[in-house]
């Protein structure tokens, strides 16, 4: 990727002849350089519905002669013309990303790791956690931790409490790393696409505290990890991001936990780039991901 600021236009409008001219042909008319472009159409499902498309545009910010408030107030119109889901936003403005964990460390060491060395250039405002874990790790690397216990007799209250923490910290997104807990609807409805989580590719079928063991007498042959998006339907959110390796019968089942935490890791973090980089558009529970 290049190094030098620019701002990314992502949108989504029904499909018709004349989009890509309409939008690029209104940067041109400012004097905006394109710097990268990424197109997709998705086919009309019948003669009622036309189909989607889907769009990226990286622009030279210095390419403009006016910044982002301005841009949106110009474009709007256009937008409006093509029914179009859009948002521009400016690689300049480092993202910030509140992280959940309980008691699994695997993703949380690797997002610090990668925070840590900038591989991730984004603020991390906080950790919260419903066990108290991982707090002198967290605060370590100079992170305000939180401890928001969710007691089944009243998650209703932790889960407004996790809201205000994230809402406080003026969060952009939220990253469920292991966060062994099921969120309120009312959370997941008020921050939709903002809610990243990552567990095993075993679910529908191996649910529970054991499910490599399950998988493990069952001879699966593949371990992967899904990355997707938290809705209230408890994880059937649009996906980001999955991946998956090949294993045999010589696999233990702390083989399979390690080589599950190593894909997990992976694929949190390629699908939370993939999110903060805004290569992910999302129509309804339809995801594109220009990689």
């Amino acid at each position: 990727m290049h190094r030098e600021r620019f701002f990314t236009l992502s949108a989504s409008c029904p499909d018709r002849t004349g989009i890509v001219a309409k939008v690029s042909g209104f940067i041109a008319e400012h004097k905006g350089w394109i710097l990268e472009t990424a197109l997709h159409a998705e086919p009309a499902v019948d003669a009622e519905h036309r189909g989607r498309y889907f769009m990226r545009i990286e622009i030279k910010a210095d390419s403009l002669p006016f910044m982002l408030t301005e841009f949106r107030e110009r474009f709007a119109p256009i937008g409006a013309e093509l029914e179009m889901d859009w948002k521009i936003t400016d690689s300049a403005v480092k993202k910030r990303v509140v992280v959940l964990v309980s008691k699994q460390e695997h993703c949380l060491y690797d997002l610090l790791a990668r925070w840590q060395s900038k591989e991730l250039d984004i603020e991390i405002p906080c950790v919260i956690s419903n066990h108290d874990t991982f707090r002198g790790f967290v605060e370590w690397h100079g992170i305000p931790f939180h401890h928001v216990p969710v007691p089944p007799d009243n998650k209703a209250r932790a889960y407004a409490e996790v809201q205000r923490i994230f809402e406080e910290v003026h969060g952009d997104t939220m990253v469920l790393a292991r966060y062994m807990q099921i969120l309120s609807p009312d959370l997941c409805a008020a921050h939709p696409g903002k809610i990243i989580n990552i567990h095993h590719s075993f679910l529908p079928s191996f649910v529970g505290a054991r499910p490599y063991h399950q998988a493990y007498e069952r001879g699966v042959k593949l371990i992967g990890a899904t990355c997707h998006y938290v809705t209230a339907e408890l994880d059937q959110g649009p996906i980001v991001e999955q991946d998956v390796i090949r294993i045999d019968h010589s696999d233990s089942v702390e083989d399979m936990v390690r080589y599950g935490k190593d894909i997990e890791k992976a694929v949190l973090a390629r699908g939370l780039r993939y999110h903060l980089e805004d290569r992910v558009l999302v129509h309804g529970n339809k995801t594109v991901v220009f990689r």
